[in-house]
């Protein structure tokens, strides 16, 4: 806690010396940051394999590759934002002029999750980056290698009083809260989402909070029924399922629900073959935590494709069932 303590006033100090305002400062990090994801993608594509199971193509897909997109469309655009912008005078100021100026918050600290471990601190971070700011990330302690590949990418590309990886668990992220941040980004449960804010609002700290929620899919008589069979079992088995936005449920019209049902088993079967568990694109459950959580799903319910699962490899199969309330 006391590393934690130097390293924020370390960090406040860095920026009061205002080189992070500098347009070419940002593009010269962003940069940096953009070389650096693309020397380490070895390491984190085999530490998301050994966190998540993730397959390559999903590794790139769904974590470096929307990464490498952002930072471009930053670079890009970056000096057109930082322009002073022009707004109307009002008359009680005449005659004077007016003009919008974007000023960084300062410090901000980025608190990641642990389905997609990478891109969901390093999306944000690029934000952070393109807008003057300072950064500590707080990955997830459930994706450790993934957290450790990040901390190492992090410690040798940037200065730890701009940018740096503060690991631990639970205990750590709450002394984090509780510190003074000028922006705090948070990914993760609505639960753990309202802790957050609460500590925040202590301290008046702006919070952007992207929380886990419902995501159902309606299937009406007038629909494509295989290809949204295609669009759901894609949308819900990428990542095997562990996607905040992922389909929940699936409410249809009771004159196609059969039709469907026997649609996405098909497309489970196209996508994973016969047997999920030996497909290399499938991934696994993050831990056993959250493995139990989903056996739990299948008590008192009727399994209409899947319900397989191996908890020696945290192995849960594309699974649909009926009968829920």
């Amino acid at each position: 806690m006391n590393h934690i303590e130097a390293l924020l006033n370390r960090q406040r100090e860095y920026f009061r010396q205002g080189r992070t305002r500098e347009v070419s400062f940002r593009k010269e990090m962003l940069r940096k940051l953009r070389d650096a994801i693309l020397k380490f993608e070895p390491e984190i594509e085999k530490a998301l394999q050994d966190d998540l199971g993730k397959p390559a193509f999903e590794a790139y897909a769904t974590e470096t590759g929307l990464v490498l997109e952002e930072l471009n469309y930053h670079l890009k655009h970056l000096k057109k934002w930082n322009r002073r912008k022009r707004v109307r005078t009002p008359l009680v100021h005449l005659p004077g002029k007016s003009y919008i100026y974007t000023e960084p918050f300062g410090q901000v600290l980025i608190m990641g999750t642990w389905n997609y471990p990478m891109q969901i601190v390093l999306l944000p971070l690029v934000g952070a980056i393109s807008a003057g700011n300072c950064a500590i990330l707080k990955p997830s302690e459930m994706a450790p290698h993934s957290g450790r590949v990040l901390e190492t990418l992090i410690r040798e590309t940037f200065q730890p009083e701009y940018i740096t990886v503060v690991q631990g668990e639970v205990d750590a992220a709450q002394y984090l809260l509780q510190q003074k941040f000028d922006f705090i980004f948070f990914t993760g449960s609505t639960r753990v989402g309202k802790i957050v804010m609460e500590m925040a609002s202590r301290n008046l700290t702006p919070v952007c909070l992207e929380l886990g929620g419902k995501s159902p899919c309606l299937v009406d008589e007038d629909a494509d029924i295989e290809l949204a069979a295609k669009r759901i079992i894609w949308g819900k088995f990428i990542n095997a399922g562990q996607t905040c936005v992922a389909p929940d449920y699936v409410l249809a019209a009771a004159s196609v629900k059969d039709r469907l049902i026997d649609a996405m088993r098909k497309q489970i079967t196209k996508f994973f073959g016969e047997d999920p568990s030996l497909s290399p694109d499938y991934s696994r459950i993050i831990n056993r935590l959250h493995f139990k959580r989903l056996q739990a799903y299948l008590e008192g319910v009727r399994v209409v494709a899947g319900g397989d699962y191996r908890e020696e490899d945290k192995y849960f199969s594309p699974t649909i069932v009926e009968g829920v309330n």
